[in-house]
């Protein structure tokens, strides 16, 4: 399967998040940077979707290092993700309106700081 085919447009991803907030178990939506994507990141989603499937919303921190579309296709791979879509900062929070109620998680913070560890750790790794 070419998991390329869950990165969603913009229009088809308003349109999947509503679909979702129509059905029995909406399942969750996770905004994050995924910049770039670390075991622990999987760890994460695998945690905040307890087994449902997962929409994810892939923007970008103010240095990153990865290209969002990039960032998309590997998120995509992951087998709990149904859908990923690029989000552009200034339009986040139109595309966040249409999640269904509960779902949302922000992942954001969390997901800086294990980007951070990272460079904390490869930076220790060349000093030694």
């Amino acid at each position: 399967m070419d998991t390329r085919s869950k990165v969603l447009n913009w229009a088809a991803a308003g349109e999947a998040l509503g679909k979702r907030a129509k059905r029995k178990t909406p399942g969750v939506v996770v905004v994050g940077y995924f910049d770039p994507l670390l075991a622990s990141h999987v760890r994460r989603l695998e945690e905040i979707g307890a087994g449902q499937k997962l929409f994810v919303v892939v923007t970008s921190p103010a240095k990153p290092l990865l290209a969002a579309e990039a960032r998309a296709e590997l998120v995509a791979a992951l087998e709990s993700v149904e859908n990923v879509v690029v989000a552009p900062a200034d339009r986040l929070q139109d595309l966040l309106r249409l999640a269904p109620a509960g779902s949302l998680v922000l992942d954001q913070a969390s997901d800086a700081a294990r980007t951070g560890e990272l460079i904390r750790h490869v930076h220790a790794r060349q000093t030694a």
